[in-house]
Order: C-alpha cells, then structure tokens, then sequence
C-alpha cells in the first residue's frame, strides 16, 4: 500500500485575505479520508519523491499577488493606460474618457463600466450603476477583491499586457464582479435582484454562478465562456478556473451538493467536478478531467473519472498556471 502524502502546510493568513471567514478550512478534519479515498494510486517510490517536492513548494511559497498594489496605486496605473491608449488610437477616446478617464475612482469607473454591459430596456444602465456603487459603498470589500482580480489576471494571463485590457474586455473578471455585487445582495435578502442580475451576466457573458456561491479575491476566471457553479459552491482565495469548468451536483437532490474548491487550486480547461467533495489546496485539475470524489491537498488529477497522477511541482499551481500533467514513467 503506497504511503498517504504529507498534508501541506495551508496558506498563511495574509496569503488567504479577507475571503477566509467565509469557509474556515476544514482540511486538517478530512485529511484521512481524503488520502485514503486515494491509497493506491502510484508506487511508494514516486509518492516518497513528490513529497519531497511538496514540503519544498510550500517552504518557498511566495507572498500574495494581490499585495502587490493599493487601490490607488492601480487606479493611477489603470488612468495611465487610457490615455495613452486614447493618445494611440483617437477612435477609442470618447469611449475610453467614458470607461475609465471622467471617473475618480477605480470603484467608481468599475461600477460605471459594469452598468453598461448589463443595461438593457428594462434595467438601464444609470440604475445599474446606483446599484453597483451603492453595494460597493455598503461593503468596501467588493471593491479591494475586484483590485485583486484585476492584478491576478495581469499576473497570471501572458495574453494580458496591460490592466487596462482585462478591465475593458475581459468578461471573465466582469462577470465575477457583478457577481460579488449579487452575492452581497443575495446574503441581504434581496435574492430576487441577485436572480436578475446572475440571469443577465449568463446571458451576457455565457457565465453561469449561482448568487449564493461565495468567492475568494486573486481569483481568474480565464476567457470564462462555458463556466457554471453551483449553489452550495465555495471558492477560495488565488483560485484559477479557466473555460468550461464545472462546478456542479450528481442530482436532484437538495441541500448543500456542490464541490469546495480551497485556496491556491487550478481548474484546467472543460474540467467537471461534481458534488460535495473538496478540492484540496493548491491542487491541479487536469483539462477534461471528472472529479468525482475529494482531491487531496497538493495533488494533480486528471482523466475520466480523474485519478492522482502526481503532486504539486508549482509552489501555487492556480499562479503558476501550467496546465500540463507530469509524464509517466515506464
């Protein structure tokens, strides 16, 4: 029987950010079950090896993304950007003035921006933004997790070579902020506007996560077309999901019936994983991949219905965002 592999040390507190309080890790209650779901998988030789690579990744984890820059300092960056954008192409001025340039705030300018994407005959744009500033106003967190976002896609996506772009264009990280404004409403009792609002961004965006899904912040929802979470979903902090990914139940069945994802986890391309089970910290779920049961802390799965193929060799594989699986030997 291969040896169970070493439960990670977690993320630190300031690497989890303000986003922890909504699901206090219980990895440390399940890692027996989870590991023995996964007894068996590879030989004592490979699993003694990348526990080695385990303890190394997580002794030489590197500081949050997100603290990289203040509100402030991003807005001036953000500002910056469009106008030399404008200065480049005259064509984009009057809109780039309306997007970004006549607002003081990146709150302001992002509540503004996301107004215009939803408004429509019935829901015109000025009372979305009133709606946005107003609930951005009510819980400042909001605003510092979409900062979060913004910095994490710049980080982590070699396709984004400015913050300007993701900001205008990108509508994974535009549907995952009108959905944080969803979620604060659907935790206030408004859940028929949060309805609303989540029908129209799937609509929009082809993005479809239940207002009740609470998210952490740093997290990249990449090209997003295709994603769906599920109601009694969690998702942690630094988290990388790219298109196509489900996060789903096995039924019809009622009450709480939808994966956890935790802290530092990347969901490849078209992955599916089903119920409530959890997806350890800094896991990797492998493009195409059916999750079935609970994924240890630190391993890759991949394949139908996925298996352990080996542990993590990115310190955090959601920065890192290598969506390649170690090769097999023999």
């Amino acid at each position: 029987m291969a040896p169970r592999p070493p439960h990670p040390v977690p993320l630190p507190d300031e690497e989890r950010g303000r986003a922890a309080p909504f699901f206090p890790s219980p990895l440390g209650e399940r890692e027996g079950p989870i590991a023995e779901r996964w007894e068996g998988e590879g030989s004592a030789e490979e699993n003694a090896e990348m526990s080695e690579t385990i303890v190394a990744a997580n002794d030489a984890a590197p500081a949050s993304e997100e603290r990289q820059l203040s509100e402030a300092e991003l807005w001036e960056i953000l500002r910056g950007e469009a106008e030399t954008a404008a200065e480049r192409e005259t064509m984009l001025r009057g809109f780039l003035d309306l997007a970004v340039l006549r607002h003081k705030s990146f709150g302001r300018a992002l509540a503004s921006l996301l107004a215009g994407k939803l408004a429509e005959r019935f829901m015109p744009a000025e009372r979305l933004e009133d709606l946005a500033r107003g609930t951005m106003a009510e819980d400042a967190t909001i605003i510092d997790a979409a900062r979060a976002d913004l910095i994490a896609i710049r980080t982590r996506d070699p396709a984004a070579e400015n913050f300007l772009t993701p900001f205008l264009y990108y509508k994974g990280f535009q549907s995952l902020e009108w959905h944080r404004v969803a979620h604060w409403l659907w935790q206030h009792g408004r859940r028929d506007l949060a309805h609303h609002l989540s029908s129209r961004v799937s609509e929009v965006f082809a993005v479809d996560i239940h207002p009740a899904v609470p998210v952490g912040r740093g997290v990249f929802i990449d090209h997003g077309t295709g994603v769906v979470i599920g109601e009694t979903s969690v998702i942690g902090n630094d988290v990388s999901i790219l298109q196509n990914v489900t996060l789903g139940g096995t039924g019809k069945e009622r009450g709480d019936r939808h994966p956890k994802v935790r802290d530092g986890v990347l969901l490849a391309a078209g992955a599916k994983v089903l119920g409530n089970i959890e997806i350890g910290a800094r896991a990797k779920v492998g493009a195409g991949s059916v999750v079935l049961k609970d994924v240890p802390p630190c391993a890759t799965v991949a394949g139908i219905p996925a298996r352990i193929v080996g542990w993590c060799s990115d310190m955090v594989p959601a920065l890192a965002m290598d969506q390649s699986l170690p090769e097999r030997r023999g």
